[in-house]
């Protein structure tokens, strides 16, 4: 099995260490230079995120395609700020013209600050019933070859039709990510690839087992992603001495805020147990950021840090979203080594 690699880019360069990198307004140069350096350096995919402020990905990602030539577009879409309806023709219309690069990533939302800046203010639970009749909607409007009518609590159609269809068959891929029982109890049911954020070993195995168990009703077992950000240098000191520069860097420019989301809660609770997991998954990070950002990190050399992913790939991870504090720069540097060591690495194992 064949790891996929997928990176992240933003719309405009951040000032300091970077632990979000959407947001920022808009820079068409460096949003076309970060695409293209991502291309050069063999990633899969990137991801285009999603908040309250940030430029609309469906836009980025459509001028980033044309910047580039064979690199995939994994949109961060959160259900609810368009029909379903729209949403099935807007993916597919995307998939068509840019031949199949398309990948959508359904994130409902953790938090309830986030999604009132949109006018969202369905509780928690709620937001994933909703997404839940949301992605049938999609599902729906993707196969059939007829109208299609639907009632449930959120969303009433009557003879909804698409007559575009995904270039990708059957469909373009769901990525889905949310780790709270309400969010498992959805992305099982609807999920090709499960995103997680990167924890323990043995955390990410018992996840991966209770999704897989969750899923197992509807004959379904999703493949999985998970997120890290590797540090790495020449040498395994160098890594620890750039890590401690990051975290002083992310420590004074941080504030605490309380995390909203289980995936930051998660996190949170990782680096209380300690700093240091299985041999270089480094929590400090996280806990500075307070579980925000995906912020656990793999320090080490390059070949050190491919190993640390190889384990995870045994364990039946599919794929790795990795990012660096200094986005472009580590987007270039990871190109160089890392990337093809993770291929080389994850090629020798059997999950």
């Amino acid at each position: 099995m064949s790891v996929n690699i997928i990176g992240m880019i933003g719309v405009a360069p951040s000032i300091g260490t970077a632990v979000h990198v959407i947001g920022g307004g808009l820079d068409r140069n460096y949003l076309s230079s970060f695409s293209q350096a991502h291309e050069r350096s063999g990633f899969d995919a990137v991801l285009v995120g999603y908040s309250s402020s940030s430029a609309e990905g469906f836009q980025v990602a459509g001028f980033a395609a044309a910047q580039t030539e064979t690199i995939k577009f994994l949109i961060a879409h959160r259900p609810g700020f368009v029909a379903p309806t729209l949403a099935a023709r807007k993916i597919a219309t995307f998939d068509n013209l840019y031949q199949g690069r398309l990948l959508i990533h359904i994130i409902t939302g953790g938090s309830d600050y986030d999604q009132q800046r949109d006018g969202d203010f369905l509780g928690h639970d709620d937001r994933y019933r909703r997404t839940d009749e949301y992605l049938e909607v999609v599902r729906r409007i993707w196969s059939s070859d007829a109208p299609v009518d639907y009632e449930g609590k959120f969303y009433h159609l009557k003879n909804a039709y698409s007559e575009v269809r995904s270039h990708k068959k059957p469909h373009v891929p769901i990525y889905f990510g949310g780790i709270s029982d309400a969010a498992i109890s959805v992305g099982a049911k609807h999920a090709d690839v499960y995103a997680l954020f990167g924890e323990s070993r043995a955390n990410v195995s018992k996840v991966m087992s209770d999704i897989n168990q969750a899923a197992a009703p509807y004959n379904r077992q999703p493949a999985y992603q998970l997120s890290f950000r590797p540090i790495i240098a020449k040498t395994e000191s160098a890594a620890w001495e750039k890590a401690e520069a990051i975290l002083s860097s992310v420590k004074s420019s941080s504030r605490a805020v309380k995390p909203e989301a289980e995936t930051a809660r998660r996190l949170l609770q990782l680096a209380e147990e300690g700093e240091l997991h299985d041999e270089r998954l480094w929590t400090p990070l996280a806990a500075a950021a307070g579980g925000s950002g995906n912020t656990t990190a793999l320090v080490g050399t390059p070949r050190q840090v491919a190993e640390a992913l190889a384990a995870y790939h045994q364990l039946g991870v599919d794929g790795f979203l990795i990012r660096g504090f200094d986005p472009l720069n580590d987007a270039i540097e990871y190109g160089r080594e890392l990337i093809p060591m993770i291929r080389e690495t994850c090629a020798k194992v059997k999950p």
